[in-house]
């Protein structure tokens, strides 16, 4: 009876080892795809990320591009204005210095 129990108690063990050896393979399967799909989910939500902040970026570089135009229009037509005053200025004092230099040209002095 002992022999007999020998091979059933090394089949049992076989079997055992077998099971254990599926289980295993069972576990590093399901964990090989929770990291892919873990994997997946990140690049997922790193794209959406990504995509928010150049979203964002463009918008804002857009609105300061705008401004920069309205604010270069703004200087501009500020800068005619101060040209034509400062123009009109000097038309209405240049007869005045015309006179003065014409003055200090022709005075002699001893």
């Amino acid at each position: 009876m002992d022999a007999s129990r020998r091979p059933s108690g090394i089949q049992q063990l076989l079997a055992a080892e077998q099971d254990a050896q599926q289980i295993v393979n069972a576990a590093r399967a399901a964990k090989t795809a929770r990291l892919r799909k873990a994997k997946e989910e990140a690049e997922r939500e790193i794209a959406e990320y990504r995509a928010q902040m150049e979203a964002d970026f463009q918008r804002k570089l857009t609105e300061t591009s705008g401004d920069s135009g309205a604010n270069v229009k703004r200087l501009e037509q500020e800068t005619n204005v101060k040209i034509e005053q400062l123009k009109q200025q000097a038309a209405n004092i240049s007869p005045e210095v015309i006179q003065m230099l014409l003055r200090h040209v022709t005075t002699v002095k001893n």
